[in-house]
């Protein structure tokens, strides 16, 4: 083998080691699987008003964890807005809840606005509702069915991955 050969063979592998070490971390990072009932918690939907998850009983619901200064969040929710949100956030068998990690209201509302998204942005100041889900990485979905199960889950942004995502909410709510 010659020496431009093996340098391109070499690099390939320590390529595919280094996604394989990420995949693992993300992996060891998450905290629920597909199948899981998804965990207790309470949030605010609204300045001074409080809910739980457990409210949404009977919805399907699109959890989505992000951060305002986090590059593929912010190439991801756009898509969330115009594929998903525009579609059938008039649905009342559907919710979408996205979280702001360690942003208050005086950051997630500025930023919607800004965005001019129209989905609930609300804040997860002290990571209470990510560290239900994870303990690292952004941006990331969970989808959790009628029944109160997780059904999907995702880390990370994709368009191939957010495909997936799409047409399995499209399926559950076309019904």
């Amino acid at each position: 083998m010659n020496v431009k050969k093996f340098f391109i063979w070499a690099l390939g592998l320590i390529c595919t080691l280094s996604c394989l070490a990420q995949a693992d971390e993300d992996a060891a990072a998450t905290l629920t699987k597909v199948g899981d009932k998804v965990p207790e918690f309470s949030f605010e939907i609204e300045e001074g008003k409080t809910v739980s998850i457990s409210d949404y009983k009977g919805k399907l619901v699109l959890i989505n964890l992000f951060a305002t200064w986090c590059p593929p969040c912010r190439h991801e929710l756009p898509e969330l807005q115009a594929k998903i949100w525009d579609k059938h956030g008039k649905n009342d068998k559907f919710a979408v809840l996205v979280f702001g990690r360690e942003e208050d209201w005086d950051v997630v509302a500025p930023f919607k606005a800004e965005q001019k998204f129209t989905f609930p942005i609300l804040p997860d100041p002290h990571r209470g509702v990510f560290s239900k889900f994870a303990t690292q990485s952004i941006p990331r979905n969970i989808l959790v069915d009628e029944n109160g199960t997780i059904i999907y889950q995702s880390i990370g942004y994709s368009p191939k991955e957010f495909k997936k995502l799409v047409e399995l909410i499209n399926k559950k709510l076309e019904r």
